[in-house]
Parts: C-alpha cells; structure tokens; sequence
C-alpha cells in the first residue's frame, strides 16, 4: 500500500494489518479485500487508527480530506460505515445497514457474501468526492 504523509499512517497501518492478522477467520479476510478495494478505488486515501480506549482497542479509519469509511468487526459482520453515507447516491443498493441516519450508511459484509467490487469502489470515490467538496465550501466561507 502507498504510504501516506501523516505522521502516524505507519502506525495505523500496522494496527490494521495486525487487527487483520488477530481476527485469521473470514472476517479478517473480507477486511484485508475491502482494504484493497479501498486502496484501488483512491490510492491517496490514508489509514488512520482511531478511538483506543481501555475497553475497545480502536477501530480502523480511512481518510482523504474527512473519514470515508470505518471498519469494525463483529461476531456475525464486517461492517463499514461510510461518514457521510446518507448524502451519497447508491445506485446499486449495496448500503445494507444504518439506513435510518441523516448521515451515516453501512455496508454489513457477513460470510460468503459475494462483494459488488465495482458499486463498492464507486462508494469510495463517491465519499472523496463529497468530502473534497465540502472541504473546498469550508474554505470558500474562510475567504
């Protein structure tokens, strides 16, 4: 994977990439695929580790210019939820969870379940989008 120029990209890639190794199921599979996806879909995307705390160990984050995504792992789930999900178009209906939320949407992967790689990474490019756009209106106001 590309390096990114954050400070601790290192080190949140390493906490993916061992999340990855300590979950050694399929779980841990379709986390390590959808990472490549979300590599292949914006190679300047960054990896980030949020959230450590005494009880959760963090949660794997994926940024270009605001959170695209998040992934967390569950018993029966791998779940992405994308930031600003809500806003964006999902023409082939592959957000599946969270669908309520005036902002966040959700994919839940569960085993076997074969992944729309295409819809998927046109997701990832839909989310940049929105946040590079709100992040330039952001700084159109500042001027």
């Amino acid at each position: 994977m590309k390096p990114t120029s954050r400070p601790n990209s290192e080190a949140a890639s390493a906490n993916i990439s061992k999340r990855i190794q300590d979950l050694g199921d399929w779980r841990g599979k379709t986390l390590a695929h959808l990472r490549q996806l979300i590599h292949d879909a914006d190679p300047d995307i960054q990896e980030e580790w949020k959230w450590a705390k005494p009880a959760s160990p963090g949660t794997p984050v994926w940024s270009h210019d605001g959170i695209v995504c998040t992934g967390e792992s569950y018993k029966q789930v791998v779940k992405l939820t994308f930031a600003r999900g809500a806003s964006l178009e999902d023409p082939k209906k592959i957000f599946n969870s969270s669908l309520e939320g005036n902002m966040r949407r959700a994919i839940d992967f569960r085993e076997g379940e074969k992944i729309n790689e295409a819809a998927f990474k046109q997701l990832i490019r839909a989310a940049v989008a929105a946040n590079s756009a709100a992040r330039a209106q952001r700084a159109a106001k500042r001027k």
